[in-house]
């Protein structure tokens, strides 16, 4: 240790000292920092720079090496031999290239600690390569141990360096060229205090490089580092302004605005579009900008529409969001445009800020608000129209098909039958139409729902059958029903739904068909899928229809021809209400025809069987016959003298007793003065409405504690919601008009079964 001391604080200059140290850390960080920069994306100028750096880093280190020999005392005069000094450095320069490339090559502690001993070795055959090459009247020699010793502790410095290296950062590269030039210094100085120089005035050695001469080489060659190293600060400085120059064009082509802030929040990059978006910042923008500045000028002018009145306040909310790590904010600035703010921090303490002009957005949205808004509007006026719509056409069918039923329990000649079978018909079709439009308008608006309940397909079948059963025995027309089941099966579903789909496909065979046959055929089948399913198939010899007609046939208003519509009349609405209705219950409607060859339309339904119900218990007998015992009285409410003329005269065929009212309020009064077993109930009056007069029926009946009283809405108001606010307010059932009189007198028979099916749907 003494002699390693004495080596380099004896035997060598510090100052030349101090040079060698220099050159060999600049040299290195150089070196080091270029190979950081090295983009695998950009071959060519990757091997540039990889060239650069290798020569940079292997001439710096043999400049340091012989730098510091001119700095050392040797007590005689030395020469250096030419052959071995030019070996050195070739050496050098191999070792330092094959260290790059192991770095290059392979990735991790174990690639970059292997290429840290080919450094050592490398500089180590320079380095003893360079001393083996000084000459002089002495003789030299060397301390095995100490050159051992060196290589060693060379390898250590080198190695630790290595495995600890962090990529990046000005403090990581301080650390690695501090450790790779201890490195180097170690493996000189070391190996230094391990030559002995004793004078020998018998040993001549007059050829080699002087002193001089060695100091010109030297010198070249740091003249060499320095050309080289400032090429590479050039390349370095023109890739960067590159760079730089693409990202600022790629900023000035956004269509966004963006402006970066420091940490201070002041400004130190922007784009022209962030300068259109904040014209009252155009004139002072500059570099250091600071932000609250920034938007002081526009408070000043009168840019930030929320911030009037309360600028101080707003500049503190502005600042305060802006701290967090991500804001996004709407703002409303002058001439009525708004801007998106979005501020995002980065790592090092910056804002990073994108504006975007959101004018358009914000109008398309405040129109787009505006169209829902009428849209809804319409919707609401398009239901109340259908609901009074309804309510007015069905309060004078009501009349019309009431007082014909009433009518026909009449005597009448041979002419009035038959007048009076065509207004019946003429008002059936009328009914009928009404229902086609109000099931559209439910099903468009969402509001048709379905039940699932249990029912005999069978039964169903065959009453749907029933119902046009007549209408071909008078066209003189075969009519058969076959169903190809078991009998007694039962399912799932809406019975009444699947009744209208039937009824209206047989009403259409019936009518199209002037000879021959109609048929429904019912048939157990599977799906695409294997799943079981129901088919209904309506066949007829009819008129048929070719495949054009075929693809139009389920729009809405639609039939065969204009010609048809003439002759067969019908709204053309039946056929698309049926396939929306087979759609909602999961199954499909079809056709199949040929002109004049009849048609076929086929109904696919899921099956989904299910058990018989259990049977009711029946009605006590006694109760029914005491029921029957006496005359029954109701209690009348209806506005329209019509409809309470068409209810006297259906009612005057059974013993019943009726009070009518004109209005709620008459039929309360009358519900308190009198007791009644049925109150049939109008839904839409003067003075008091139903419901609200329902309402004030079942309190009277709490508060006197009366049993409860059969209310039957008879309306016009059809809608389901109506059926729903009836059964609210209490009503125990509802008809809607017109009605057909056997329903009326049906209730009107039993009233009390109406209080106990609404108890055991509950």
């Amino acid at each position: 240790m003494d002699r390693i001391i004495v080596c380099i604080a004896r035997d060598h200059d510090w100052r030349v000292t101090l040079l060698a140290a220099l050159i060999c850390m600049v040299g290195i960080g150089v070196s080091t920092h270029v190979m950081e920069r090295v983009r695998p994306r950009d071959p060519a100028g990757s091997r540039r720079a990889v060239a650069m750096a290798t020569i940079v880093g292997a001439l710096s280190i043999w400049s340091t090496h012989f730098v510091a020999m001119q700095g050392f005392v040797a007590g005689v005069p030395v020469r250096y031999d030419l052959m071995l000094t030019l070996a050195s450095l070739i050496v050098a320069l191999a070792m330092i290239g094959l260290t790059i490339a192991s770095t290059q090559l392979g990735k991790g502690r174990a690639w970059r600690v292997m290429a840290a001993v080919i450094a050592v070795t490398g500089v180590g055959s320079m380095h003893y390569l360079g001393m083996a090459a000084i000459q002089g009247p002495a003789q030299i020699s060397w301390d095995p141990a100490l050159v051992a010793a060196s290589l060693v502790a060379a390898m250590i410095v080198g190695g630790t360096t290595s495995f600890f290296y962090r990529r990046g950062g000005p403090a990581n590269l301080l650390m690695t060229t501090i450790g790779l030039s201890m490195t180097v210094l170690v493996l000189h100085f070391l190996g230094m205090a391990a030559m002995t120089v004793v004078p020998d005035p018998t040993v001549l050695h007059d050829d080699g490089l002087s002193p001089a001469a060695m100091r010109v080489l030297v010198g070249v060659v740091l003249l060499l580092v320095c050309g080289v190293g400032g090429a590479l600060a050039a390349m370095i400085y023109t890739r960067r302004s590159s760079d730089l120059r693409r990202i600022r064009e790629a900023v000035d082509a956004m269509p966004d605005g963006l402006g970066f802030y420091d940490s201070k929040d002041r400004l130190v990059l922007w784009n022209a579009r962030y300068a259109e978006l904040n014209p009252e910042l155009q004139p002072h923008l500059v570099v250091g900008l600071a932000f609250r500045d920034a938007l002081r000028i526009g408070i000043d002018q009168g840019r930030y529409d929320e911030a009037l009145g309360r600028e101080d306040e707003w500049l503190t909310e502005r600042i305060q969001a802006r701290r967090q790590l991500s804001s996004n904010i709407e703002q409303q600035v002058g001439g009525g445009r708004w801007l998106r703010v979005q501020d995002r921090r980065t790592s090092e303490g910056g804002t990073v800020v994108v504006c975007n002009d959101i004018t358009d957005l914000k109008r398309d949205a405040e129109a787009l608000a505006e169209a829902k808004d009428a849209a809804e509007a319409a919707n609401v006026a398009k239901s109340q129209f259908l609901a009074n719509m309804s309510h007015e056409i069905r309060t004078p069918l009501n009349g019309v098909i009431g007082l014909s039923q009433a009518l026909a329990k009449t005597e009448l000649t041979a002419d009035q039958r038959e007048m009076l079978d065509l207004m019946q018909a003429s008002g059936r079709t009328l009914q009928t139409l009404l229902s086609d439009i109000l099931d559209l308008a439910r099903v468009e608006s969402g509001k048709l729902e379905l039940t699932e309940d249990a029912f005999e397909l069978a039964v169903v079948v065959r009453e749907a059958a029933q119902l046009y059963a007549e209408n071909a025995r008078q066209k003189r027309l075969d009519f058969h029903v076959d169903i190809d089941l078991e009998d007694g099966v039962w399912v799932m579903g809406d019975a009444v739904r699947v009744k209208q789909v039937l009824t209206n496909l047989i009403s259409n065979a019936v009518k199209f068909t002037s000879q021959g046959f109609v048929g429904l055929v019912v048939q157990q089948g599977q799906d695409r899928d294997g799943r079981p399913v129901l088919r209904f198939t309506v066949e007829d010899s009819g008129i048929g229809f070719d495949a054009a007609t075929r693809e139009r046939l389920f729009t809405r208003f639609e039939q065969a021809d204009g010609g048809i519509t003439r002759k067969f009349g019908g709204s053309g609405l039946g056929l698309s209400i049926c396939r929306q209705l087979a759609d909602m219950m999961s199954g499909d409607l079809d056709c199949e025809s040929e002109p004049g060859s009849g048609a076929a339309f086929i109904l696919t339904l899921p099956l989904k069987p299910c058990a018989a119900p259990k049977t009711q218990e029946p009605a006590d007998r006694a109760a029914q016959h005491a029921d029957g015992a006496r005359a029954v009285r109701v209690l009348v409410a209806d506005d329209h003298p019509t409809n309470r003329r068409v209810i006297e005269l259906i009612l005057a065929q059974t013993p019943a007793k009726i009070v009518m009212a004109e209005n709620g309020a008459e039929a309360l009064e009358a519900f308190r003065a009198d007791v009644f077993d049925l109150v049939l109930m109008d839904m839409q009056m003067p003075v008091m409405d139903g419901l609200t007069a329902t309402q004030e029926i079942r309190l009277h009946e709490a508060a006197m504690g009366m049993a409860r009283t059969p209310i039957v809405m008879l309306t016009a108001n059809a809608m389901p919601e109506h059926v729903a606010a009836g059964r609210a307010a209490g009503a125990d059932h509802h008809l809607a008009k017109p009605f057909n009189a056997a329903e009326l007198l049906s209730l009107v028979a039993a009233p009390a079964a109406l209080v106990k099916d609404r108890a055991q749907a509950a």
